[in-house]
């Protein structure tokens, strides 16, 4: 009886942790053209703006966060591209007092929602 109650359990808990994956559109969603792809097409406002001081410097602790991965140049202008692209999106990030040029990353969450990485 132990081993079957154990079972029940393990199985529900798995099937809880897999739940939140489905949500998620793709797992390529945050590679350069998944996340320019979003941002040409983004109509909610459920996103957020965080400020990263210096990519180069991961010791000092006031530079921003270390989750947001650095992107190359080229990237970055993918991105800014893509949010140019995008008026409505463009206009309410300017309303947020985001300047597109200072867009340096974005990721998407796996509930839709948005960060935006600027310097």
């Amino acid at each position: 009886m132990h081993r079957v109650l154990t079972i029940a359990l393990a199985a529900a808990l798995s099937s809880i942790a897999f739940a939140g994956v489905s949500r998620a559109e793709s797992l390529g969603m945050n590679t350069a053209q998944g996340i320019e792809q979003t941002l040409r097409t983004f109509q909610g406002n459920n996103f957020n703006v965080q400020e990263v001081y210096n990519w180069h410097n991961f010791d000092d602790e006031t530079s921003g966060p270390h989750s947001a991965p650095q992107r190359s140049g080229q990237a970055i202008r993918g991105i800014q591209a893509s949010i140019d692209a995008n008026r409505s999106l463009a206009n309410r990030l300017n309303n947020e007092g985001v300047n597109i040029r200072n867009v340096v990353n974005a990721e998407q969450a796996a509930d839709g929602s948005v960060t935006f990485y600027v310097r």
